[in-house]
């Protein structure tokens, strides 16, 4: 399990610098990645798997709110319905206080939930449904699939009248 945590830890190397390119904004793609994680373009879905992963690499979310693929010269908005990714497995290392979960995306990227990895849950206020998010690189985030919330649900402890997880030394509250 060791060995998780230090994937973990060195996640996100080999990736574009993205944060660093400031290409001019050339438009709008009707690129749409959706709740359930899977990307159309102009209304069909993409199914060629390395096509989806290249754009995810040169994917970043700005301070505008807006998911952009963007390389050295040009900047092209898209649209995410949640959040780009999905952490569809969760391991956790150790127990209380010491425990450190490392989430798996649907990009094969390693997550450990830690200070600058949080985790955040809103709940919709009209049907009380939980959506569940860790962070994964720069601005992007990704969706807990329903297995790996209710994994995290399993693991919860209460703390100064919170429920939640401990992850990386921080306590992270499973609910509003």
């Amino acid at each position: 399990m060791q060995s998780l945590l230090k994937a973990a830890r060195e996640a996100g190397t080999g990736l574009p610098p993205v944060e660093r390119w400031h290409p001019a904004y050339c438009g709008e793609m009707d690129l749409v990645i959706r709740r359930d994680g899977s990307w159309w373009h102009e209304g069909a879905r993409i199914t060629r798997e390395p096509l989806i992963r290249l754009f995810a690499t040169i994917l970043r979310k700005d301070d505008d709110g807006v998911h952009y693929l963007v390389t050295p010269v040009e900047k092209i908005a898209i649209k995410v319905e949640v959040a780009p990714f999905l952490a569809v497995r969760v391991d956790a290392v150790g127990e209380g206080r010491e425990q450190s979960l490392v989430f798996h995306t649907n990009m094969d990227e390693l997550v450990e939930a830690r200070a600058d990895h949080p985790i955040s849950v809103s709940l919709d206020p009209q049907t009380g449904e939980p959506t569940p998010l860790v962070h994964v690189r720069g601005q992007l985030q990704a969706l807990m699939t329903r297995p790996v919330f209710y994994e995290l649900a399993g693991l919860a402890v209460e703390h100064d009248g919170a429920t939640g997880v401990w992850s990386g030394g921080e306590f992270f509250a499973l609910g509003a």
